[in-house]
């Protein structure tokens, strides 16, 4: 059986708006309660403003209502497979403290807890 995730961040990854860096970027989460919802990056010409696939896809997830990921999966063409960046990780953080997040590239793939991505991250426990 092959993977839902991965192959939804393939599949979305057509779709990133990339005519800058030439850089696509798919990826796809999957909620708490099991439902899968994905993003692709964004670019701008004014470049602080791309939006990177990952928080595409935290922002369609919670737009639905969630609150909580399990996993995330994000396609790039680069080897070895990028990480997300630092935004994207705070932004994982809220959602997904304890999620699991692979990055897939052409030939290989690498995992990570995302308290290992952001470790000592400021979070919800520092505005109690």
């Amino acid at each position: 059986m092959g993977d839902v995730l991965l192959d939804a961040a393939r599949s979305v990854q057509a779709n990133a708006y990339a005519p800058y860096s030439g850089y696509s970027v798919g990826a796809a989460l999957e909620a708490d309660d099991g439902r899968v919802f994905v993003g692709a990056n964004v670019e701008n010409a004014s470049y602080g403003l791309t939006i990177c696939a990952e928080r595409t896809a935290i922002a369609q997830a919670a737009s639905h209502g969630v609150r909580l990921v399990r996993r995330i999966v994000v396609v790039t063409s680069s080897e070895p497979p990028a990480p997300p960046c630092g935004a994207c990780r705070q932004v994982l953080l809220e959602f997904g403290p304890d999620a699991t997040v692979e990055s897939v590239g052409p030939r290989s793939r690498k995992t990570w807890r995302m308290r290992e991505l952001l470790p000592d991250a400021f979070g919800r426990e520092q505005l109690r």
